[in-house]
């Protein structure tokens, strides 16, 4: 095993810990069924959205899972072209 795919593999571990992680965290969207329901819900939090820290894990979501995605072409990419050795 070369070093290059020791740290290739454990930044991969790294980032799907991450993605778990961020995933275990975010709320469920089941609290929002008060619009099918007919009620209204004026609350703080659905006025300022986009400042919850619901927005902020899903954006964090969407940024560590195109990083894993990119690292995992790219160590297959590595492996197929015999980079590793």
């Amino acid at each position: 095993m070369s070093s290059l795919e020791i740290v290739l593999g454990s930044v991969l571990i790294l980032f799907s810990v991450a993605v778990i992680m961020v995933v275990i965290f975010q709320e469920g969207h089941e609290r929002n069924t008060g619009a099918v329901t007919g009620s209204v819900a004026d609350t703080y939090l659905t006025k300022h959205k986009s400042r919850s820290i619901d927005t902020f894990l899903e954006r964090w979501t969407k940024v560590i899972s195109v990083g894993f995605f990119l690292l995992v072409i790219i160590a297959n990419m590595l492996s197929y072209f015999h980079i590793f050795g």
